[in-house]
């Protein structure tokens, strides 16, 4: 495998949440705590995810923000739901999810958000996102876990959403629910940020 096949440490992006660097720690011991769990080595995470092991290295280290698209490399490699890699280890006690507290995870670009709706705590087979994607843009995702599912609502906006080459156009209202383990695709027909709501259901939960 060469270069040319890894995410380097120039892809790193951001996942933020206040401008605080509690997030990054947090995906960086989930991380680390798989990746031995799981009996990996960084140089065969790396092989398996296609991310450099100098950036799967910096994450661990808390010294690297990855992108949405990184992040989603890494789960798949580990076999883990999403949540894995961002959840806090903590008790699962009510929390409320401020708007103004949420963490938000980017692409590369900074055209498309994701901010988790749930507490932290253990991984789980449910997740609650609210996507945001600029005017014209598009984020293009790989295929998840198999059995992964999404059920998608379009709150503000028009999006064309391809799943495996078949199109799907939603206006705002629209909902979609699909098999999200293949290679699918978000994009924003219009001239203003869309707006959406994600739920995510894995086919186990997996820690």
């Amino acid at each position: 495998m060469t270069d040319n096949h890894l995410t380097t440490v120039a892809e790193a992006g951001a996942v933020a949440s206040n401008g605080e660097s509690e997030p990054v720690l947090t995906v960086g011991a989930n991380l680390r705590r798989l990746r031995v769990k799981r009996g990996l080595s960084l140089e065969r995470l790396a092989q398996r995810s296609h991310v450099s092991r100098a950036m799967l290295s910096q994450i661990e280290l808390g010294r690297s923000a990855p992108t949405i698209t990184v992040l989603w490399k890494i789960a798949r490699a580990l076999d883990v739901p999403f949540s894995a890699l961002i959840a806090d280890q903590g008790d699962a006690a009510p929390l409320v999810v401020s708007a103004r507290g949420s963490r938000l995870i980017t692409n590369h670009a900074g055209t498309f958000t994701s901010r988790p709706l749930f507490p932290g705590g253990e991984p789980r087979r449910t997740e609650f996102y609210e996507l945001r994607l600029a005017a014209g843009g598009d984020e293009r995702a790989a295929a998840h876990p198999a059995g992964t599912a999404e059920n998608l609502v379009v709150a503000i906006g028009q999006v064309e959403i391809v799943i495996a080459r078949a199109v799907h156009r939603l206006e705002t209202g629209d909902a979609i629910y699909f098999a999200a383990d293949v290679p699918h695709v978000y994009r924003n027909l219009g001239q203003t940020p869309a707006v959406m709501y994600l739920v995510m259901t894995y086919a186990e939960r997996v820690g």
